[in-house]
């Protein structure tokens, strides 16, 4: 497909990024996140006002962009379509906020009665046990380009196997968002290594 006569020399460059992403290779994924993720991320702080709910929205934004990689179209730059995919996804954040603080009454009470989301056994689940499984180098490759807390989570996770207990302790994090910030970074990582395998990686 013919890329817009008007690129930039990075538009360019992105758009080669974007093609060998397709075909599953590792490095373009996280070139083209090492390239972006700092503007992502200080366009979500602009929108949420909030540094930790920024950082998930830029995790997500990769998620999503990675994930619907087929869809862009070089009629315009791979970061025109990517900070729309940012925008509509801190859109859709804010949106959400807005729905959950007006129910959080109802859920407070709700709570006695309803049961805690608990993790049945503290060994790695068939979802992490697939994603271990993938070659460690590859897996290593990925986790490096994810932003530093997301990276070191997983690593003591998944590499050093330790139990969402013993990474909270070692982090000094409540439990909860050990689970939660897990909970994102396996969402992320899920999503890249779906679309290798569709490729046949």
């Amino acid at each position: 497909m013919e890329v817009n006569a008007n690129f930039t020399e990075n538009a360019k460059n992105d758009y080669q990024l974007v093609l060998k992403a397709r075909n599953g290779n590792q490095k373009a994924y996280a070139a083209l996140m090492q390239r972006y993720k700092d503007s992502i991320y200080f366009m979500a702080l602009k929108m949420v006002n909030n540094k930790e709910d920024a950082m998930d929205l830029t995790v997500e934004t990769f998620a999503k962009a990675f994930e619907k990689l087929e869809k862009y179209q070089p009629d315009f730059a791979f970061s025109t379509w990517l900070f729309r995919v940012a925008t509509n996804n801190c859109i859709d954040f804010l949106r959400k906020k807005k729905l959950n603080t007006t129910s959080i009454h109802g859920m407070m009470e709700d709570e006695e009665d309803s049961r805690p989301l608990q993790i049945k056994s503290d060994t790695l689940n068939p979802e992490e046990t697939s994603i271990k499984k993938q070659e460690s180098q590859e897996l290593k490759l990925l986790i490096d380009s994810l932003p530093p807390r997301y990276r070191n989570l997983l690593t003591l996770r998944y590499f050093d196997e330790l139990s969402y207990e013993e990474i909270a302790q070692q982090l000094d994090l409540p439990l909860g968002t050990v689970k939660a910030q897990l909970f994102r970074a396996k969402y992320l990582l899920g999503n890249i290594l779906k679309e290798n395998n569709q490729h046949g990686i």
